[in-house]
């Protein structure tokens, strides 16, 4: 199996959906990496020769920010929007939907469970 940025790409799949495995690489990002490398995007990952993840390897570590540094970033980024107390910020420190949803209805993946007091049967 294929082992790049620490993560494993799948061996059965093709290269072009197997590079989606990695935090910050998505279908589009796949294939352009794979064009801008001139790889086959129909190899599977099992095929793929040793130079190849080699040449995958450093393009990632190089030019993207993928896995751990992403995962950090974000993660930095939402801190810092709390930090400052932007709207935002308010919306994570809550709990609340970020990006304008409703909140009358629905958003209980956010919100939690209904907790409700009226509405028992004797």
């Amino acid at each position: 199996m294929a082992r790049i940025v620490g993560v494993e790409i799948p061996a059965g799949k093709r290269i072009d959906i197997g590079l989606t495995a990695i935090f910050g690489i998505g279908r589009a990002s796949a294939a352009k990496l794979i064009k801008k490398l001139g790889l086959d995007p129909a190899t599977k990952g099992s095929d793929l020769t040793e130079s190849e993840m080699v040449q995958l390897r450093d393009e990632l570590e190089a030019n993207w920010m993928v896995e751990g540094d992403l995962r950090r970033r974000v993660s930095m980024d939402i801190k810092r929007m709390m930090d400052i107390g932007c709207y935002r910020g308010l919306r994570h420190r809550r709990g609340l939907p970020v990006r304008g949803q409703r909140t009358k209805t629905n958003a209980r993946t956010r919100k939690g469970r209904v907790k409700t007091v009226a509405g028992k049967k004797k």
